[in-house]
């Protein structure tokens, strides 16, 4: 989490879903990251689900986190704010 999510709430919504997640059982693994470049919209949330691409979505607040984790997490469901992957990862780098 960079200074522009931090700034944009990103705290409270990453505690909202290390809580949530585990309350619901669900087997997910929460990590804090650098900045992606997409300050215009913090606080964001990446999410791979298995066997797919990264999917990150934009202005997350603590009802849209709770409504990925129970539509797109849970039952694989696309939510609306995602916005393009711009960056390729370490492995699309080297490989």
């Amino acid at each position: 989490m960079a200074t522009c999510s931090n700034a944009a709430g990103a705290e409270e919504i990453m505690n909202f879903m290390t809580e949530a997640l585990d309350k619901r059982g669900v087997d997910a693994l929460v990590t804090k990251t650098g900045c992606m470049g997409y300050c215009y919209a913090e606080p964001t949330i990446e999410v791979t689900l298995p066997n797919h691409e990264p999917v990150v979505f934009a202005d997350v607040d603590v009802q849209k986190a709770d409504q990925i984790i129970e539509s797109y997490i849970k039952q694989g469901e696309m939510v609306e704010g995602v916005i393009p992957v711009n960056y390729k990862t370490i492995d699309e780098q080297y490989n």
